[in-house]
C-alpha cells in the first residue's frame, strides 16, 4: 500500500516508532557486534523454533514468527495487526492484508542505514544458511537448530532437455527461475491462481526447487508460449531476447487474469500491480530539447529491457557495459529533421536524451550483437568482448542524476549480477545458447541444456555476454 494505513497511523500516534527503530537496527542493519549476537540469539520462530522462512516481528509485543505463525498471531490478536519483516524492514498490516509504505518508517530505515555505514546483501541468501564457525557457539548455546545448504546442493539447479533447438528457451527459464524476488513470490501463498494444480508457472518453480535431479522437459510450457506468441512457434532456433519478452508478456497476462477483482488496476499507470511488472518494468524518460529556446518536451515510457547498440561495422565498438550505458543516455542530435517546438510554434533543430526515471527491481541488458546489413539482406554477429561488472551502480544513468537534483540521502541504486546468457556461433539462426546463474550468494553454475556444472566468477565475467540480468541490492517503494 503506497499511502500507509489507518492502523499504522494509530500505532505511531499511541506507541511511537521506537520499537521499529530498534528492531530495524538489530535485524535489518546488524552493524555492531551487539546487534549481531542479539540477532543470532533471537532469529527463530517462537512457535516452531525454525529460522524461517520470512521471519517477522510483531510491533506490539515480543513475538517473532515465521510466515505461517506470524500470520496466525496477527490475525488472532486483533490489536496486534502490525509486524516487521526481519530481512528488509517492511511493515505488514494483517487488517489491510498488505505491506504498508509510510514516510516516517522509511526515514527511520534510511537513518539506520546511514548510521550503520554499510548494508549486508541478502538478496541471494536462502532462508536456511551456513553459520560461520565464530557464531556456532552462540547458536548451539541457545538450542537453535542449524539448517544449512551445502556447497554441492542441487536445490534450485536442474538441467533442461533440449527439445530441438530450444536452448534459447532453456536459458531464459534458468534466468527467470533464479530471479530472487520472483522465486520468493512463488514460495509464499500470495500467488492466487484459479487452479494451482494446473498452473504451469507454479509447477515450473516447484519442479526446480523440489530437489529432483533428473533433467526436466518443458514441452508443455513451450507449447503454452507458442499458442500466445505464434511468431516463436516451431522447432527452430529463436532469439533469446525475443523469447524473454514474449515470456514476460505471457506471465503478465497470466497474473492479470489471476488477480483478485478487488485489486485496483489503474490504466493510467505505466506499470500494473502484477509481480512481473513490479519486478521487470521501469520507466524511461525521454527529453527532446529545442536548440533555439532550450524548451524541453518530456515523455515517459515503460521499459523492461535495455537494448544496447554495439555500433556499426565502421564504428569503434564500446568495450564495456558502462560505456554502452553512457552512449545510451547521452544527448544526440536528431539530424537535419526538425521537430515541432511548442514554445517556438515552429519546427526547430533538437536534441534527444534518454534517462531512467524509475529503475526496475531486475534490470536486463541486451547487447545487440546481431547487425542487419540492408545491402546484403542478412545479419552478421558482432563478437567483440564487452566487459561487465559483478556489481553495477545505475545512479549516473537516472533522471535524478541528470537533472542534478540535490538529495538529502543519496539513493542506493546498486545491482548484483545473477544471470548471464551467451550465444555461441556466428549467426542468429544457428549456434547455441548457454546460461550462467548465481546460486545462493557466491556460487555460479553453467547451465548448458541438461548439463549443469560449477563455474567461477571469472568464467562468467570473461564470457561473451548477450543478455545480462542484474537484481537490485536494496528494495524501495516508488
Amino acid at each position: 500500500m503506497a499511502n500507509g494505513c489507518a492502523h499504522l497511523d494509530y500505532y505511531k500516534s499511541t506507541t511511537g516508532v521506537k520499537a521499529y527503530r530498534i528492531l530495524h537496527a538489530i535485524f535489518v542493519m546488524t552493524s555492531s557486534n551487539h546487534a549481531r549476537k542479539a540477532k543470532l540469539k533471537n532469529s527463530f520462530c517462537h512457535v516452531c523454533k525454525k529460522m524461517g522462512p520470512f521471519l517477522h516481528s510483531c510491533l506490539h509485543c515480543v513475538f517473532l514468527g515465521c510466515h505461517k505463525h506470524i500470520r496466525e498471531h496477527t490475525e488472532n490478536k486483533l490489536r496486534h495487526c502490525l509486524s516487521m519483516d526481519l530481512c528488509y524492514g517492511q511493515v505488514h498490516c494483517s487488517q489491510c492484508k498488505d505491506y504498508v509504505y509510510d514516510k516516517d518508517i522509511d526515514n527511520i530505515g534510511l537513518e539506520n542505514k546511514i548510521s550503520a555505514g554499510k548494508f549486508h546483501i541478502r538478496m541471494f541468501n536462502w532462508a536456511t544458511r551456513n553459520v560461520p564457525e565464530s557464531d556456532r557457539e552462540i547458536v548451539n548455546k541457545h538450542g537453535t537448530k542449524i539448517d544449512t545448504i551445502s556447497l554441492d546442493s542441487t536445490v534450485g539447479l536442474r538441467g533442461l532437455l533440449n527439445l530441438g533447438a530450444t536452448c534459447f528457451m532453456n536459458c531464459i527459464i534458468q534466468a527467470l527461475t533464479h530471479t530472487p524476488l520472483l522465486r520468493d513470490y512463488f514460495f509464499t501463498d500470495i500467488h492466487q491462481c484459479k487452479d494451482l494444480s494446473s498452473c504451469l508457472i507454479s509447477r515450473l518453480f516447484y519442479e526446480f526447487y523440489n530437489g529432483e535431479k533428473s533433467p526436466l522437459s518443458l514441452h508443455e510450457f513451450l507449447y503454452h508460449i507458442w499458442t500466445r506468441a505464434e511468431h516463436l512457434a516451431g522447432y527452430v532456433q529463436q532469439d533469446a531476447q525475443e523469447f524473454l519478452i514474449a515470456t514476460l508478456g505471457v506471465l503478465h497476462q497470466h497474473f492479470e487474469e489471476s488477480m483478485p477483482p478487488s485489486i485496483n488496476k489503474d490504466k493510467n499507470k505505466l506499470r500494473c500491480t502484477c509481480i512481473v511488472d513490479q519486478i521487470f518494468t521501469g520507466t524511461l524518460q525521454s527529453d527532446v530539447m529545442c536548440q533555439e529556446c532550450n524548451g524541453i518536451s518530456r515523455t515517459y515510457d515503460p521499459i523492461s529491457d535495455f537494448s544496447l547498440d554495439l555500433g556499426s561495422m565502421e564504428e569503434q565498438p564500446p568495450t564495456s557495459l558502462i560505456e554502452c550505458l553512457e552512449r545510451y543516455t547521452r544527448a544526440e542530435h536528431l539530424g537535419s529533421s526538425k521537430i515541432e517546438c511548442s514554445n517556438c510554434r515552429s519546427p526547430q533543430v533538437s536534441t534527444k536524451q534518454l534517462s531512467v526515471k524509475t529503475l526496475p527491481v531486475v534490470v536486463t541488458f541486451q547487447f545487440k550483437r546481431f547487425l542487419h546489413i540492408r545491402e546484403k539482406e542478412k545479419k552478421i554477429k558482432i563478437s567483440s568482448f564487452i566487459s561487465f561488472p559483478e556489481t553495477l551502480d545505475m545512479t549516473p544513468f537516472t533522471s535524478q542524476a541528470r537533472s542534478q537534483t540535490p538529495s538529502i540521502v543519496p539513493p542506493d541504486n546498486r545491482y548484483s549480477l545473477f544471470a548471464v546468457i551467451n550465444h555461441e556461433g556466428n549467426s542468429v539462426n544457428t549456434g547455441h545458447y548457454i546460461c550462467f546463474v548465481r546460486q545462493q550468494r557466491n556460487y555460479w553454475f553453467k547451465c548448458d541444456d541438461q548439463n549443469i556444472s560449477r563455474a567461477s566468477l571469472a568464467d562468467v565475467l570473461n564470457s561473451e555476454a548477450y543478455l545480462l540480468f542484474y537484481h537490485k541490492h536494496i528494495l524501495a517503494y516508488d
